[in-house]
C-alpha cells in the first residue's frame, strides 16, 4: 500500500503530478491511500516513491482535467481516489456520460461550480474602521471584513474574483477552513476564523434593508424557488436576509393592501437608489468594464412616472459618467423639449451601462452590445426598475427594446404602441435618437424627427 500526501485539501497540482507518475507505473488505485497534511492514514502504508523513468505515456482528455480541477475541490474524502480510478483505467471514458464513475465525479463538479457562485453572490462585506490612521494619510484605515461558510474546498479558486471584483478596496473573507487578505496590491492567505471574528452589522446595511424591502414584490414570491437559489445556510450571514421571514409571513396581506390601496411601499428609495449605483460601479458581469471608463448608471427623480431607456453609453457619457449627453443626447433632448416632457422629471437610463466601442487611432468608435452584454447587464435594468416602477417605459432603439420585452423585436413592428409588461407598467418602443444622427438628407431626417416626438407624445399621453 502507498501513501500520497497532498499539502491542502484543493491540492490539485499535488494530485495531478503524483497520480501522472502513478498511473504511468501503473499502480492500482486499490493501492494507493490518499491524505491531506501530515497525519497518517495507514500507519503500515509507505509513502508513495515514483518511478525514475515513465513505463508508458499517458495521454489525457482536456475534458477531464476539467473535471479534475473542478471535482477535486469537492468536500468528499473520496474524490483524489475516484479521480484516480477514472485516470488510471480510461480517462476517456470521461466522454461516457452514462459511466457511474462519471456521472458521480460530474455531480461533484456541478456541486462545487455552485458553492462557487454561492459564495459570489452571498459574501457581505462589512466595514471596519481601526483606531489608528492609514500609514502616511491620515485618512481612516478602513477595511471590509466578510464571512462565509462554503460547502467545499472552493476559496482559494474563488480568489480571483473577488480580487478583480473589489480591487480598490482592503478587504478578508474569513472562513472556518482559511481566510483571505487583500491589502489592493498582495492576497495572502491566513488561518481559519469563527463567526465571531466577523464584525456586526455596519451603517450600509440600513440601506440595502430598505433596498430590499422596497423592491420585495409579494404577488410574485416563489418560496420555493427563493430557498433553491438562497439556501438558509446563507441567510444569517446576509443583512437583507434579515428581512426575508416577516417578509414572506406578511407578503399575502401585504399583496392585499398593495392591490386595495395602490400605494407603493415607503422608505428610504433615494438611499436604497444610491447604494445600487454604487454597487454598479463596480460590475464586472461581462467584458465590457475592462475598456470602459467607468459604469453609467441612470439618472433622474426615483418616483418618477417615465422610465426612458436608450442603448449604452456614448464616447462623452463614458468619460462623464452621465448618460444621454452626447450627439445623440442633444438630438434627444430637442425631442423631449418639442413633445414638451420636462427630461428633469423623467428617469434616463441605458440598456448597457458600459461603452462598447472599436478604437480606430484616437478615436473610439461605438460598437453595438451582443445579445449576451445586454442578459448580463439586465439585472441593473431590472434593479432600477424595481425601484423606480414607472407607469411607462420608453425603449430607444433595438437594443433597448430587447431589454425591455427581454427577446429581440423589430421596431417597425413595435413601435409606437403600448405594451403590457409582465412586471407592470406599458413599454413603448421608438427609434433611438442617433437614427436621427445618421440620416444624410435632411428633408427625410426633418419628417423623422417629427415622427420620433409624435412618439414621445403618445408615450407622455400614457400618463394621463
Amino acid at each position: 500500500m502507498r501513501v500520497v500526501t497532498l499539502s491542502t485539501e484543493d491540492d490539485f497540482e499535488g494530485w495531478r503530478d503524483a497520480a501522472r507518475g502513478l498511473a504511468q507505473a501503473r499502480v492500482p488505485a486499490s493501492e494507493i491511500l490518499w491524505q491531506v497534511g501530515e497525519t497518517p492514514i495507514d500507519l503500515f502504508a509507505d509513502e508513495a516513491v515514483m518511478p525514475p523513468a515513465a513505463p508508458r505515456a499517458l495521454k489525457v482528455p482536456r475534458a477531464f482535467l476539467d473535471l479534475a480541477q473542478s471535482a477535486i475541490l469537492h468536500s468528499d474524502p473520496e474524490r483524489f481516489a475516484l479521480l484516480y480510478a477514472l485516470l488510471a483505467g480510461d480517462p476517456h471514458r470521461i466522454a461516457d456520460q452514462a459511466d457511474p464513475l462519471v456521472r458521480r465525479l460530474e455531480a461533484m463538479a456541478r456541486e462545487v461550480r455552485r458553492d462557487i457562485h454561492k459564495m459570489r453572490a452571498f459574501v457581505r462585506f462589512r466595514e471596519v474602521r481601526d483606531a489608528l490612521p492609514f500609514p502616511g494619510t491620515g485618512e481612516p484605515n478602513t477595511r471590509y471584513v466578510a464571512w462565509f461558510e462554503p460547502s467545499h474546498h472552493i476559496v482559494r479558486a474563488n480568489a480571483r474574483f473577488f480580487v478583480e471584483r473589489f480591487a480598490n478596496m482592503r478587504w478578508s473573507i474569513l472562513t472556518p477552513e482559511l481566510s483571505l487578505h487583500w491589502d489592493t496590491e498582495t492576497l495572502s492567505e491566513g488561518p481559519g476564523a469563527t463567526k465571531a471574528d466577523a464584525p456586526g452589522e455596519d451603517p450600509v446595511e440600513d440601506i440595502w434593508k430598505t433596498y430590499y424591502a422596497s423592491i420585495f414584490n409579494p404577488a410574485r414570491l416563489k418560496t420555493g424557488a427563493m430557498l433553491k437559489e438562497m439556501p438558509r445556510k446563507y441567510w444569517k450571514n446576509m443583512p437583507e436576509t434579515a428581512l426575508v421571514r416577516e417578509l414572506v409571513a406578511g407578503a399575502r396581506q401585504r399583496e392585499t393592501a398593495m392591490v386595495a390601496s395602490a400605494i407603493r411601499p415607503g422608505g428610504n428609495i433615494e438611499g436604497a437608489w444610491q447604494a445600487l449605483r454604487e454597487e454598479a460601479a463596480h460590475c464586472t458581469r461581462c467584458d465590457l468594464y475592462r475598456h470602459a471608463t467607468q459604469t453609467v448608471f441612470g439618472e433622474g427623480p426615483v418616483d418618477a412616472r417615465m422610465m426612458i431607456v436608450g442603448e449604452q453609453p456614448g464616447d462623452q457619457e463614458d468619460l462623464a459618467g452621465r448618460p444621454f449627453i452626447g450627439p445623440a443626447g442633444e438630438m434627444f433632448d430637442k425631442a423631449m423639449a418639442a413633445a414638451k416632457i420636462d427630461r428633469a422629471a423623467v428617469y434616463v437610463t441605458n440598456a448597457v451601462k458600459h461603452f462598447k466601442f472599436e478604437p480606430r487611432g484616437k478615436r473610439r468608435i461605438h460598437s453595438k452590445p451582443d445579445a449576451g452584454e445586454i442578459q448580463a447587464c439586465r439585472w441593473w435594468y431590472e434593479q432600477e426598475r424595481l425601484l423606480i416602477k414607472p407607469e411607462i417605459t420608453v425603449a430607444l432603439g433595438a437594443t433597448a427594446a430587447r431589454q425591455l420585452l427581454g427577446k429581440a423585436v423589430t421596431i417597425t413592428a413595435t413601435r409606437g404602441w403600448p405594451i403590457e409588461l409582465p412586471e407592470g407598467g406599458l413599454g413603448w418602443v421608438t427609434i433611438h435618437p442617433s437614427f436621427l444622427l445618421r440620416l444624410p438628407d435632411r428633408s427625410k431626417a426633418e419628417d423623422e424627427f417629427a415622427a420620433f416626438v409624435e412618439d414621445l407624445k403618445g408615450a407622455a399621453k400614457m400618463l394621463a
